[in-house]
Formats: structure tokens, C-alpha cells, sequence
């Protein structure tokens, strides 16, 4: 088996973790004094690049400290179940909101199901495994792990989802953001310039909560952050001015399709029509040299996500 693991500094990488194409998903290892920890876990089909990728590096999954989930969507989370079932000195560290469900996963699975229909979820995700409440430490806000002298810091990051957490790494300074500083990926490199895109995909979208996010995010001054879609990301700054932005443009997208009283198809065909014009906008601004077939294709799973997630953000303003 062949892996893809890219180098970076203070003894962080990136493993593409093999979920739809090359370098979509990013699952995090962290090496300190002969231990790891891993953020992230993408999938159960992940685990044997996992297992590789350890190996590469002189360890074994008993070398493993900790398991660490920005958020328990299935494509950060799926596969830290068998992961910890391998892992015997590893614990796993989750938000609050998250942990009874990675204990016991029927519910989280059942809502997966919702989203994605079951066929498609079981060849995604794979069989999802419950870990041990025992083995879980729950990531409250401002909690902080002594990772053999390298203290990880947790924050509470909710807007793309109510169980997200950040992770600060004081060797580094940077931090690990999963899905709440939007998506990099690496077909919108031009220049040498990494670019972002927020995701409202299902359910838990909350505008106001993601700005606060990005901005506690931005206020810690890293010099780089990693992004599950897909990893090391610099010049803070300038790419949470564009997130800004562009959450505001999904967010006034939204309240222009419940202002008009659109539901079911029409709403969801308004919705995806309108992301895909902020995905073409935002590559006509950024100058990225792809054609609309060609960034519609990169965007092809979250503009549908997108649309439905604010589709899901309409209905709860509702209630």
C-alpha cells in the first residue's frame, strides 16, 4: 500500500487518507519524543494507511498517546473507533457534545444515513466501532494535555458544527482546525497563494458562531493552520477576511430563499444555484485558473452539501 504523507515542521503531517481523491482528506500526525498523536481519523478504510504511515515513521499503534477529533463527522471521525481498538495506550479526546456518541454511534449513524442514504454511507464510512466512555477525554473549552512537555490546547469551535473543537499547539504555535476554516484544497492553489472556502453542509450551520470561530482562531496568531480539506495553511489573516465574506454571502443566500418562501425542490435548486454562483464568483476574484466545469468538479460534493446544509439552517431559524 502506497502513502501519501507530506512533511511539515515541529514533527506534523499530513496523510491523505484515500476518502473520494487525492489530498481531499487529511488526517494529522503529530510526533514528539517517540509518541504520536494523530488528529483526525478519516474513515474506517483509512485505518491500514494509518497503521503504514506509523510504521514509516519507526512506530507502532502502541507508541500512540492520543486520538484527537476536531468534530465527529464521519470523514474526520469514522474510522477512530478501530483505530482505538488497535491503539492500546491511546485515548481519545472529543468534544463533550461528541462523546456519547463515539461511545455508543447508533444515533451518529442513523443521522449519517439521513444525509448520505445507507449504501453510500456504509461504502464512505465502513463499520463505525465504539469506543470505551473510559477511554475518553472530553475536550472542554481551555482544556489542556501535557503531550510528553508539548501542551495542546483545546477550543470550542462551533458554526460548522456544534462539537467542534480547534486544537493550539504551543511547539508549533499553530493550530488544527478541521472544517471550521473552511476548505483548502489544493486544485485552488495559484501563485503559490492556498485559498478557503466555508462549508454549511449538514445540520448545524450557525453563521454568527463561525465568524466568532474564525476570529478566535485568528486572534491566536498562528503562522499556519491545518485544515482537514487539506492541510497546512498559511497567511492567516488575509484567508479569514475571506472567510468572513463568504459566510456572510451563504448566510444572505439563505434569508433571500426564505424571504421568497421557497420550499422543498424549488428551495434546494435556488440554494445550489446560488452556492455554485459564490464558488464561480470567488474564482473569478481569487483568479484561480480553472474553468466553471473545473472548479464546479473540485466544489462538486460540497456545493450540494452546501445547499443542503443551508437548506437545514433555514428550517432551524423556524423553530
Amino acid at each position: 500500500m502506497t502513502i501519501d504523507l507530506t512533511e511539515y515542521a515541529h514533527g506534523i503531517s499530513a496523510l491523505d487518507s484515500g476518502f473520494h481523491r487525492p489530498r481531499l482528506d487529511a488526517i494529522h500526525l503529530m510526533l514528539q519524543d517517540g509518541h504520536a498523536a494523530i488528529i483526525d481519523t478519516a474513515t474506517t478504510h483509512s485505518v491500514p494507511l494509518v497503521q503504514e504511515a506509523l510504521a514509516a515513521k519507526g512506530l507502532t499503534v502502541a507508541d500512540v498517546d492520543y486520538v484527537i477529533l476536531t468534530h465527529i463527522h464521519l470523514d474526520h471521525a469514522g474510522g477512530a473507533g478501530e483505530l482505538m481498538r488497535l491503539m492500546p495506550n491511546a485515548r481519545l479526546v472529543v468534544h463533550p457534545r461528541g462523546s456519547r456518541h463515539m461511545a455508543d454511534p447508533a444515533k451518529l449513524w442513523a443521522a449519517t444515513v439521513a444525509v448520505y442514504g445507507r449504501e453510500l454511507a456504509e461504502r464512505n464510512y465502513g463499520v463505525i466501532v465504539p469506543v470505551p466512555a473510559e477511554r475518553i477525554v472530553e475536550a472542554v473549552d481551555g482544556l489542556q494535555i501535557d503531550f510528553r512537555g508539548r501542551t495542546l490546547t483545546f477550543y470550542d469551535a462551533p458554526g460548522h458544527a456544534r462539537h467542534h473543537i480547534v486544537i493550539h499547539d504551543a511547539l508549533s504555535g499553530h493550530v488544527f482546525t478541521g472544517d471550521i476554516f473552511g476548505l483548502g484544497y489544493e486544485e485552488l492553489l495559484t501563485d503559490g497563494k492556498r485559498y478557503c472556502f466555508p462549508t454549511s453542509s449538514p445540520t448545524q450551520f450557525d453563521p454568527p458562531a463561525m465568524h466568532a470561530s474564525v476570529d478566535r482562531i485568528a486572534g491566536l496568531k498562528p503562522g499556519a493552520v491545518y485544515v482537514t480539506h487539506y492541510a497546512q495553511v498559511t497567511d492567516v489573516p488575509r484567508i479569514a477576511a475571506d472567510l468572513h465574506r463568504l459566510i456572510d454571502a451563504h448566510a444572505d443566500l439563505a434569508h433571500r430563499a426564505a424571504a421568497a418562501g421557497l420550499s422543498g425542490q424549488a428551495r434546494h435548486a435556488f440554494l445550489k444555484e446560488g452556492v455554485g454562483s459564490i464558488i464561480l464568483s470567488e474564482r473569478d476574484r481569487q483568479g484561480w485558473r480553472l474553468s466553471d466545469a473545473e472548479v464546479l468538479r473540485v466544489f462538486e460534493l460540497d456545493h450540494e452539501l452546501n445547499a443542503q446544509g443551508l437548506g437545514d439552517y433555514i428550517d432551524a431559524r423556524k423553530t
